[in-house]
């Protein structure tokens, strides 16, 4: 048994990391106060300029492909949220609609523009991320095994980012400025804040980590774009209400989810799981997001002020 866990945990991990640097930049836009439902489909896009800038250039610039497709994931996502930005903050429209409409247009754009490129709807890639070991960690009893075996770089990226999202909210004067315009937005503008700018930095920062995200699944275990993201986009929104709100509970929220969609896809090679029909452990993590919502509803912790024009 123990064997099988060291062998699922790797890939756990590895589906947890797209939804926990998606969900943390759910955070930045609803702390801000932002509702930003369009995650799905930044991530999208973001996986969409990943794989067409490391298609272009993987035969030029070889390994410096990968980070630099990931640069230009999270740059395309962040002028994509502007869309949403725009909407949400100067036109006070309906944050819930101008999302929506970002998952919509982002889902056609993508596949239009992949088949325009490419002639299909698909564009693979020939380089990815390379499992490896840590030197020395790797060798830890229990933990080792874990944690630091068969990893990818981009994990220790998105982690690196989130301890970073952790110290920038919480001990942070313009972090802390940020949740206020949340939670009391006409309180900070008295003080003289620009609440319209934090905002727009907040949706923005959801762009640039939700495209991240959407890189990361095309290199790590996709290697091609195939115009959908599996709904985490989504998944990353219902660990933000799972982790109410906050860096440590979309921590565990976005791994909960990893590894439910792991044993779901590797049940049938694990005996003990072999007997319950695949179609249960399926739809697992999804029941269990619409039972945690129903159980959390009642004390929710989100911003005050989400959703609500400035």
């Amino acid at each position: 048994m123990w064997h099988i866990i060291t062998l699922v945990f790797p890939y756990a991990i590895a589906y947890t990391i797209p939804m926990l640097v998606t969900a943390l930049g759910g955070l930045y836009s609803e702390r801000s106060g932002v509702t930003n439902l369009g995650l799905e489909g930044l991530m999208l896009v973001g996986y969409f300029a990943c794989a067409l800038f490391i298609r272009s250039f993987e035969s030029s610039f070889y390994a410096w492909a990968l980070p630099l497709g990931l640069l230009t994931g999270m740059l395309a996502g962040a002028l994509f949220s502007l869309l949403h930005a725009f909407a949400s903050i100067n036109l006070r429209a309906d944050q819930t609609i101008s999302g929506t409409a970002i998952n919509m247009l982002a889902a056609a754009l993508t596949v239009y523009l992949a088949r325009v490129f490419s002639g299909s709807g698909n564009i693979r890639i020939m380089m990815g991320i390379v499992r490896s070991d840590v030197p020395v960690l790797s060798k830890i009893p229990v933990l080792g095994p874990l944690f630091f075996s068969q990893t990818y770089w981009s994990t220790w990226l998105v982690l690196a980012i989130w301890g970073a999202s952790w110290w920038f909210l919480y001990k942070t004067s313009f972090g802390l400025r940020l949740r206020a315009c949340g939670e009391h937005p006409s309180a900070v503008a008295s003080a003289g804040v620009n609440v319209r700018l934090m905002r727009y930095f907040g949706v923005v920062m959801s762009g640039a980590l939700a495209g991240l995200g959407g890189g990361a699944i095309l290199i790590t275990y996709s290697g091609e774009f195939n115009g959908s993201v599996a709904g985490l986009g989504f998944l990353s929104i219902a660990a933000l209400i799972f982790g109410q709100w906050k860096p440590l509970g979309i921590l565990g929220a976005t791994f909960f989810f990893g590894l439910a969609t792991t044993v779901a896809n590797v049940s049938q090679a694990i005996p003990q799981l072999a007997v319950i029909p695949p179609m249960y452990l399926k739809i697992f993590p999804y029941v269990v997001t619409l039972i945690a919502l129903v159980v959390f509803s009642k004390r929710s912790a989100a911003p005050r002020a989400s959703g609500i024009p400035f």
